[in-house]
């Protein structure tokens, strides 16, 4: 039976997110209190400064300066952990709430990719919630659609745009006809991209959240390790247009599927055609689709940052915690999640976008389709554009439909060529 008496919750971390939770908690009380069936209500908070002024009122909660004293707190049913980072203090209060038989609520995607089986066990064995809405898109609850509402469906295939730094990048770009760097600085000043965008931009913090959604979405253990990690620091304005001519937008896109050759999981840029729903996904909004045997396609998108959509997950989660509804962190019970060897990507079959900038000389082109041919890659289209500044050419090739073994084996036969000026660009066409 449901208690009828608050949900006491204790708070870590007080950046944009942690202050986000609690005007939530302010402005919408009394709702998720019905909601809820009873109130939920934050007894102490930690962060690493005491003074900051983060828009909203602290004096009214125990303050504690260790963190991880917030895990042993008698008043205190459950623990919302906002300081993120995969070890350090994060997974020391993680590790120590639930060994204290306490509930957990994180937005911390990094922790739940490298330690989310090492929690999901131990939150089972205390019989305590471990829930994490708010580490994958934000707002958006894919989470719980896939956990729940998707519950009784095989999944074949789950993928999505999963950054909203990259997207609002690729749209600026897109929009505006402007090189990464530029349209980089910009969101940067704009607070869209830390001052160290490499997680972003490089394709980490989507593999972060792929690796959870393929677990929940297959039932198998989370492997990090085994994404295929890609970003868009090298698309070019150029490349943009290119894909705009032959009818597509380039999304950073991660994939996942799992079969009877393993578990397939990659982030990397991709060509999405305009009839695909992601290739409306603008700005810095996150967008999943998931495929299930029986309900078809789900898709699932809005804000993927921010202080109000990931507030929003997190006291949905804490809402969840008041009712007693929680279950098995990943849907079922951590002891039944399978083990599957990463899939060779080589055997899989698609077209792929190639960009080369090549010296303006005789003979480049044909250096080029000659690899193509000895590797057996079939070109379904090549573009050449004129010189730029440094005198270098962009080729684009566009293939047929075959296995990206020959791609890579294309690619390796040009490796160290005098004619290319810098490294190709793969892009694969979302098929």
């Amino acid at each position: 039976m449901t208690s009828t008496s608050p949900l006491r919750v204790a708070l870590a971390g007080l950046g944009t997110v942690g202050a986000g939770v609690i005007k939530l908690l302010d402005v919408n009380g009394e709702l998720i209190a019905r909601r809820a069936g009873r109130p939920i209500e934050i007894v102490a908070v930690s962060a690493r400064d005491r003074a900051k002024d983060r828009g909203v009122d602290i004096a009214r909660f125990d303050w504690v300066d260790d963190t991880a004293a917030l895990a042993h707190r008698a008043d205190a049913d459950v623990v919302v952990e906002l300081i993120g980072g995969s070890d350090g203090p994060a997974l020391t209060l993680a590790r120590a709430t639930l060994a204290g038989g306490k509930g957990l609520v994180t937005a911390n995607k990094a922790m739940m990719a490298h330690h989310g089986l090492e929690l999901a066990e131990a939150a089972e064995a205390a019989n305590a919630a471990l829930k994490f809405e708010a580490a994958v898109a934000g707002g958006v609850p894919v989470i719980k659609g896939l956990r729940e509402g998707a519950a009784a469906n095989e999944i074949g295939r789950v993928y999505g745009i999963l950054n909203g730094t990259c997207n609002f990048i690729l749209t600026k770009m897109e929009a505006e006809g402007r090189d990464f760097a530029d349209v980089l600085a910009e969101a940067q000043a704009l607070g869209f991209a830390e001052a160290d965008p490499s997680f972003d931009i490089d394709g980490v913090d989507a593999s972060h959240k792929l690796s959870i959604l393929a677990s929940l979405a297959f039932g198998t253990r989370p492997a990090f390790d085994d994404v295929a990690t890609g970003g868009i620091r090298h698309v070019l304005a150029a490349d943009i247009a290119e894909a705009a001519t032959l009818g597509y937008r380039i999304r950073l896109v991660g994939i996942a599927e799992a079969g009877p050759k393993g578990l397939f999981q990659r982030v990397h840029p991709h060509l999405v055609p305009l009839s695909h729903p992601l290739a409306h996904v603008s700005g810095a909004l996150n967008a999943v689709v998931a495929e299930g045997n029986f309900v078809g396609r789900l898709l699932f998108q809005g804000a993927g940052a921010g202080d109000g959509p990931t507030a929003s997950a997190v006291v949905a989660d804490l809402i969840d915690i008041a009712r007693d509804e929680f279950g098995p962190p990943y849907a079922m019970p951590a002891a039944q999640l399978t083990v599957l060897p990463p899939a060779d990507s080589g055997e899989r079959r698609g077209r792929a976008y190639l960009r080369f900038m090549v010296a303006d000389r005789v003979g480049v082109l044909a250096e080029i389709a000659a690899a193509m041919r000895d590797a057996g890659v079939s070109i379904e289209s090549l573009m050449q554009r004129g010189a730029s500044a440094d005198g270098s050419v962009l080729v684009a090739i566009v293939t047929h439909e075959g296995p990206e073994r020959a791609v890579a084996q294309a690619l390796e036969k040009l490796r160290g060529s005098q004619s290319l000026a810098g490294e190709p660009l793969w892009m694969h066409i979302l098929g």
